[in-house]
């Protein structure tokens, strides 16, 4: 009897680790509006949902009372950008506008105050360097932009790398990256950026989703120079998020030719080794939304469930970080 007790147990708790170990799908009091080529970031311990095809509102979740909330409609339609959280406010920088496949830049920021519920223009993007579908990220209280495309979906995807003083509103033009990217995501993994996936869109001639990127590119800002690192991504996509979390970088939903259904798999770099692990797949592939981190765990919302546009999709999965 002992020896079937200790089994069971065994059992269950390996049964509970794997459990938890899954990514779970919210399901939260009240729903979210379904939207892709949109933007999902942190701010203040609240997630925010905000553009996509269309112009869709800013939505407010807040995870102590498990629901959503519009809190403003888009002041245009926004879509291809990655929001990033600056002092309690969200930035909008490098989005484009317009319909597939000649969606063109927005040419300054778009600044939301969640606690005004509003909207105001910020700087202009750097002259004759105006792009979206770019990589953004914050540190030390300036602001990055690195890739992204000028043309939509059609051409003129660049290797541009600039950064922003929001206190002047002045741009400064830093080393460009090794090669061009959109639908690109940025990380910062210590003080180091990392672009992982995305691709040149080229319907020019044809190849919308099928020149994704394999190398692995970072900028180390204490010797302002770019190396490509020896291993390359395990599933090449873009439309991907990328986040940082103490020495990984977690490459997680996107799109490519490969496939039809948008990518689930959910790739882990260490970057001390540059060595690859795995966490459990999402349960519904995606891609064209971003990723959030808070209190120790991993968020993903919304999106496009298959390449290309549709369908769109309002759902939100969690898993905690445990590495």
């Amino acid at each position: 009897m002992k020896k079937y007790t200790l089994t069971f147990l065994i059992l269950f708790a390996t049964f509970i680790v794997k459990a938890q170990e899954s990514w779970i799908t919210i399901q939260p009091e009240t729903e979210a509006t379904s939207r892709h080529e949109s933007s999902f970031v942190e701010c203040d311990g609240k997630l925010y949902a905000l553009g996509g095809r269309g112009e869709r509102p800013v939505d407010q979740y807040d995870p102590r009372t498990n629901t959503w909330t519009k809190l403003a409609d888009a002041p245009m339609e926004i879509h291809h950008f990655q929001a990033v959280s600056y002092k309690s406010e969200i930035w909008v920088v490098g989005a484009l506008t317009g319909g597939y496949p000649h969606e063109t830049p927005i040419p300054n920021i778009l600044i939301f105050n969640p606690k005004t519920k509003t909207w105001r223009d910020g700087p202009k993007l750097p002259e004759n360097r105006e792009r979206g579908s770019a990589g953004v990220f914050v540190r030390k209280d300036k602001i990055y932009m690195v890739c992204g495309i000028q043309d939509g979906h059609y051409d003129g995807f660049v290797r541009w790398f600039d950064e922003l003083d929001p206190a002047t509103g002045v741009w400064t033009a830093l080393p460009s990256a090794p090669r061009a990217r959109d639908h690109v995501s940025a990380a910062l993994v210590g003080d180091k950026l990392y672009l992982a996936g995305g691709r040149t869109s080229y319907a020019k001639i044809g190849k919308v989703l099928e020149l994704t990127t394999k190398e692995i590119d970072y900028y180390d800002f204490k010797t302002k120079k770019w190396t490509t690192i020896e291993t390359e991504i395990p599933t090449q996509r873009a439309g991907n998020s990328n986040l940082g979390i103490g020495h990984f970088l977690v490459i997680l939903n996107g799109e490519s030719q490969a496939q039809t259904p948008a990518h689930a798999e959910v790739e882990v770099l260490d970057t001390r080794t540059h060595t690859w692990s795995t966490l459990p797949n999402l349960t519904q592939g995606r891609h064209g939304t971003g990723v959030a981190f808070l209190d120790g765990k991993i968020y993903v919302h919304a999106g496009s469930a298959n390449r290309g546009g549709g369908p769109e999709i309002n759902t939100m999965e969690v898993i905690e970080w445990r590495k």
